[in-house]
């Protein structure tokens, strides 16, 4: 029998050259019923020192405290099935260069590549994401 040789993937030899793992789902069911009463109870506590606007947003501090908004680039939640994706799974939220998509929005076009290291994510992979992005817009711009 001849043994394939087992080709290293384009994001593994990514995290390899710069020293980061690739991310990390969590699913839901796998957090225990105290755990998710924890991250509600926090919730309910520090909820109201949160921005409530963007405004609000850009004279906080940095990096950013709040991984559980919505453009936080820390974690990223699916409101589908609950399950968490940790982008940046061996680094704190204080080791992050930058901590919201909407501060790297107004800073203005950027490269794949640039993108891609921001997200922990391969060039290909943000290429894919903006292709389907502009199919969706160009079809609701038809509609």
């Amino acid at each position: 029998m001849v043994k394939k040789k087992k080709r290293r993937s384009t994001s593994n030899t990514r995290a390899a050259r710069k020293g980061l793992r690739r991310s990390k789902t969590i699913s839901s069911r796998r957090l225990s019923s105290e755990e998710r009463q924890e991250v509600e109870l926090v919730m309910d506590e520090l909820g109201h020192l949160r921005p409530k606007n963007r405004e609000d947003c850009r004279t906080a501090d940095r990096p950013c405290p709040f991984v559980s908004c919505k453009h936080h680039l820390y974690l990223d939640v699916n409101p589908r099935t609950g399950s968490i994706k940790l982008n940046f799974p061996d680094l704190e939220v204080w080791e992050l260069t930058e901590t919201c998509a909407l501060d790297v929005a107004e800073r203005g076009g950027m490269t794949l590549e640039e993108v891609g290291e921001l997200m922990n994510l391969t060039r290909e992979r943000i290429r894919q994401v903006e292709a389907v992005g502009l199919e969706k817009l160009r079809d609701s711009y038809d509609d």
